[in-house]
């Protein structure tokens, strides 16, 4: 399942291109030395990794406690169906709940935080930058986070998030250099495709849970993380 946070990434980044553009294209970079730019960028993206994978780790642990009450196989199904409706109910429905009103105060210390940073070209500042931006609000952060959590496994959950950060590394790094590589229209088009890998993932997770005894998607045993019959020797 780790194949489709690296899928959902790259396609997702299409997306952060309006949300974590601007950010990419105000990063104090040194644009004159072409080899330390290179370096700076991967500080950057270095902070937005682990950023995804705390957040993996903690939503991983989550999925883990869901796995040890013996609900694995409906978080998987409920968490498939979560996805799909994220992408499938429209972001103006969505807007009339305020989901994110009570974590309004740390966004608006994160955004200040981050313009400190920008005055500074220095390495920590460029790490920083993208250790702040990685908890900034996504909708399609959000999304992988579902992924995260039927993992069902903190490590699995850190690794499901690095895998989607790294899908959104090439695109936006072609940001940095090519600000004007893709026209509004193709970007459009793209964009559109996303809900439907969205939707894809949303079912992969659903057939997992449902156990239909389809190797490697849903297999008949779907306690993927532990062993339901002890061995014992008489």
């Amino acid at each position: 399942m780790l194949y489709t946070a690296l899928l959902f990434g790259l396609l997702s980044s299409f997306h952060c291109i309006g949300m974590c553009g601007p950010i990419a294209l105000m990063l104090p970079l040194d644009r004159n030395n072409q080899a330390k730019k290179v370096t700076q960028i991967i500080t950057y993206h270095l902070g937005r990794l682990i950023a995804y994978a705390l957040i993996g780790f903690v939503f991983g642990m989550l999925g883990k406690g869901f796995l040890l009450a013996g609900l694995q196989q409906k978080t998987s199904i409920i968490l498939g169906i979560a996805i799909i409706l994220v992408v499938v109910i429209p972001e103006k429905v969505l807007a009339n709940f305020n989901f994110s009103k009570p974590i309004f105060k740390m966004i608006s210390v994160v955004k200040s935080a981050l313009g400190t940073q920008f005055k500074n070209k220095s390495y920590q500042s460029l790490f920083t930058i993208g250790l702040l931006n990685g908890f900034l609000p996504c909708g399609m952060v959000y999304v992988a986070l579902f992924g995260a959590v039927a993992m069902q496994s903190p490590t699995l959950g850190v690794l499901y998030m690095i895998m989607f950060g790294l899908g959104t590394i090439p695109l936006m790094s072609s940001l940095v250099y090519l600000k004007n590589f893709m026209t509004i229209s193709l970007r459009n088009k793209i964009q559109k495709a996303i809900p439907y890998v969205a939707v894809f993932i949303g079912t992969l997770f659903i057939l997992r849970g449902l156990g239909l005894d389809i190797p490697y998607i849903s297999p008949s045993n779907t306690s993927l993380f532990v062993q339901q019959q002890p061995n014992c020797h008489r």
